[in-house]
């Protein structure tokens, strides 16, 4: 189980005060891969001429561009709701960047009433994220929301 209220309190030591939004983001990707288990990507994607484009991230080499609509990071953008994967291969679309990616969990970013990018996390394991995890991983996006945008 994770302790999401301390890992959001020291996402929020690591980056405030620290005008450099890629190497704030590039230490939250680290901080989550190296402190949630069972994941094989942690990272972001990044708004860019209406695409989301990769952003700092752990892990293997992943998709450059997604289109907003298409697999579990554009369906967050067009729904702008943190989607929940049990199985990505049961999800319409899904867009296979790691075979061995086997659930996902992506959460929207905004700045003011826009989004801006999205927190995408792979695991190996089915099922591996949990209402928990939502909630908990919507709250570090919060703080990333607040402190750097």
């Amino acid at each position: 189980m994770t302790e999401y209220p301390l890992l959001n309190q020291q996402l929020a030591a690591l980056i405030h005060g620290v005008p450099h939004r890629i190497a704030n983001l590039s230490n939250a990707a680290a901080l989550l891969y190296n402190t949630l288990p069972d994941l094989n990507w942690a990272g972001f994607y990044l708004m860019e001429d209406g695409m989301l484009v990769l952003g700092p991230f752990q892990g293997k080499p992943a998709c450059i561009e997604i289109q907003v609509g298409r697999g579990v990071c554009g369906t967050a953008v067009a729904e702008d709701r943190t989607q929940l994967v049990y199985d990505v291969h049961q999800f319409p679309g899904h867009i296979a960047c790691d075979g061995a990616s086997n659930s996902e969990i992506v959460v929207p970013i905004h700045a003011g009433d826009r989004i801006v990018g999205v927190l995408d996390i792979d695991s190996p394991l089915t099922g591996r994220f949990t209402e928990e995890d939502r909630v908990g991983l919507e709250e570090f996006v919060h703080v990333l929301e607040t402190e750097l945008w």
